[in-house]
């Protein structure tokens, strides 16, 4: 199977992705597979690839009408390999020349939905920040501002007397802050360093700081787990299927920076400001008024989500953002 996909590959001068590949084997009579058994070819080679094999390399797929999140090519082929974006689009530019453009497939932005609809699986309530909305806005206004910020409510489901007693006490003991930094995909040691203390500088104020990508290079790991060993910065794998999105490192715990709250408020009065006085108002509120103001936080204030296993409108999103989505020896995982 892997001989004859590696065979197959000899075929491709650009990068295929796995359904490519296997569907190209059995055309080409490499593989002796049935009709129809493309995908149980597909699944094998992806873990195959996936396991190290120094032969064959990997990019993001940003083939819009060619399911996969990865593309292949054999590294033998590098040179004569003509990858995504290399196209000649016909810009020109002032002294006449045509320039190359590369497509992206999809926004930065287009990921917020998948997100949010996670972190509500997980008990976080969360909310879009566009530091474009800010006033006296700056070049580096996105290492002030987060993408996204999201709040944990605690006890809730102690006894009305117990929770009221709490708050009175310690209202800091009923909820948890949370700062996220959300990227496409981070590829080499100069982006991981890059975002992860864009992450630090922009979460310097709430309990838990994240950074967020939908694809990381595996060989940066190391380097991730030891940058959140010295700095705090917790680091989540995002999926297509929101819901199997997973913590590779957890965020270090910290006191709330009461000033640069204060500054996020004076600075964001569209976003940051509606966020912080809606926690404000679900800690405090009385015990027959709590429901209805956490409802109209979630429906007014917060990101809209995907419920859980709502895997049609899912993958419906995904395809209508170009958002990769990934193959199985089932199908679309999603």
């Amino acid at each position: 199977m892997k001989i004859a996909a590696l065979r197959s590959m000899e075929d491709f001068d650009v990068p295929a992705t796995a359904n490519q590949i296997g569907k190209h084997s059995i055309e080409k009579g490499y593989y002796s597979g049935e009709t129809g058994r493309e995908k149980s070819f597909s699944w094998p080679f992806i873990l195959a690839c996936l396991n190290g094999d120094a032969r064959v390399k990997r990019i993001k797929n940003e083939r819009k009408n060619e399911r996969g999140i990865y593309a292949y090519y054999l590294a033998s082929k590098e040179a004569k390999i003509k990858f995504p974006g290399e196209e000649i689009t016909g810009n020109e530019t002032d002294d006449g020349n045509v320039t190359s453009k590369k497509e992206t497939p999809y926004l930065e932005e287009d990921l917020h939905k998948l997100f949010v609809s996670y972190l509500k699986n997980e008990g976080v309530y969360a909310k879009t920040i566009n530091h474009k909305q800010a006033k006296h806005v700056e070049p580096n206004q996105n290492w002030t501002h987060p993408d996204i910020v999201g709040v944990k409510f605690l006890n809730l489901t102690l006894a009305a007397s117990a929770r009221n007693f709490l708050n009175a006490v310690n209202k800091m003991d009923t909820f948890n802050i949370y700062s996220y930094e959300l990227k496409r995909e981070i590829q080499s040691d100069r982006e991981l360093k890059e975002y992860y203390f864009q992450a630090v500088a922009n979460s310097t104020w709430a309990n838990y700081g994240y950074l967020v990508a939908f694809d990381i290079n595996d060989n940066l790991l190391d380097e991730l787990k030891r940058l959140n060993k010295l700095l705090g910065i917790g680091f989540i794998e995002l999926s297509a299927n929101p819901f199997e999105s997973k913590i590779v490192c957890l965020a270090q715990y910290k006191n709330l920076d009461f000033d640069t709250i204060s500054k996020l408020c004076k600075q964001n009065e569209k976003d940051f400001v509606p966020f912080i006085d809606n926690v404000k108002n679900i800690v405090s509120a009385d015990e027959k008024y709590h429901d209805s103001t956490l409802r109209n936080f979630e429906y007014e204030i917060c990101d809209k989500y995907f419920k859980a296993n709502d895997y049609e409108n899912i993958e419906k999103y995904c395809l209508e953002k170009h958002i990769p989505i990934d193959d199985t020896e089932e199908g679309v995982r999603i």
